[in-house]
């Protein structure tokens, strides 16, 4: 039986930080996801912040599951890439320092096609970091839900092995007309950590709606069937952007987790 691992990302929480901290407590998580550009920035934190950061959190039983760092652009953009790439390899040192092996970003517009500038460039970017990770001890997790599964499996086949994993985004995936099953499908032997959020198609108006946790089309049971079969052991995280009362709905949601398994 697959271990349920619970975080919610503390921006969901709409509260202060440390508020959202001891929220997140309140409500049952095992962990956090914290964003590395505006809940904390790594140059801003001390190693005494840091070590009283990590206090916090032990008081707290709490574990930071993954650390966000969405960058304004892609790998695939010439333009400041250098600046990208040192400021994402500061979040995953950061991440580790936390504790937390996983650092979650968009990777940029994969190209449909293995040649060509743009994916050159991608796949010379995303080696580096991956090798900066392996020596470091924590994993770029590529969010799902911009690009169909093929296409993304088709990058991580062109990488050395361990390079990235992905963030399993079932509501990005279902928002932007895809499937999420069919997703962990394919790429769920490089999931390191999975997005609990939830969306429908609205096809009047011909696009995706996030919707609360379990109230969507993302058949929840089946994706952990088959990430159990992948021996998928990390954490599923709440996201939740567009709540009434995220508070209520956050802790709503961990319980539907909970009583997934």
């Amino acid at each position: 039986m697959l271990e349920l691992k619970v975080g919610i990302q503390l921006a969901s929480l709409q509260l202060p930080f440390k508020k959202a901290l001891h929220t997140a407590a309140e409500l049952g998580a095992d962990g956090v996801e914290i964003d590395a550009r505006n809940d904390l920035k790594p140059q801003e934190l001390s190693r005494t912040g840091l070590r009283q950061l990590r206090k916090t959190l032990d008081d707290r039983n709490l574990r930071v599951c993954a650390v966000g760092f969405q960058t304004r652009r892609g790998y695939d953009v010439l333009d400041d890439l250098d600046r990208r790439v040192e400021a994402t390899k500061q979040a995953m040192q950061f991440a580790y320092d936390l504790g937390a092996s996983v650092v979650i970003n968009q990777v940029g517009q994969i190209p449909t096609e293995p040649n060509g500038p743009n994916w050159d460039c991608l796949v010379q970017v995303l080696t580096d970091i991956g090798r900066f990770g392996q020596r470091v001890g924590a994993t770029l997790a590529v969010e799902t839900g911009a690009e169909d599964s093929p296409t993304l499996y088709q990058l991580l086949a062109a990488l050395p092995a361990g390079s990235i994993g992905i963030n399993l985004d079932p509501g990005n995936l279902i928002v932007n007309g895809f499937s999420a099953s069919d997703a962990a499908t394919q790429l769920g032997e490089h999931v390191i950590h999975v997005h609990a959020k939830d969306g429908v198609r609205d096809l009047a108006q011909g696009r995706g709606l996030e919707t609360q946790l379990g109230r969507g089309v993302v058949d929840f049971p089946e994706i952990l069937g088959i990430l159990e079969e992948h021996e998928y052991r990390g954490y599923f995280t709440i996201e939740r952007q567009h709540a009434s009362d995220p508070v209520l709905e956050v802790g709503q949601a961990v319980q539907y987790l909970r009583n997934l398994v």
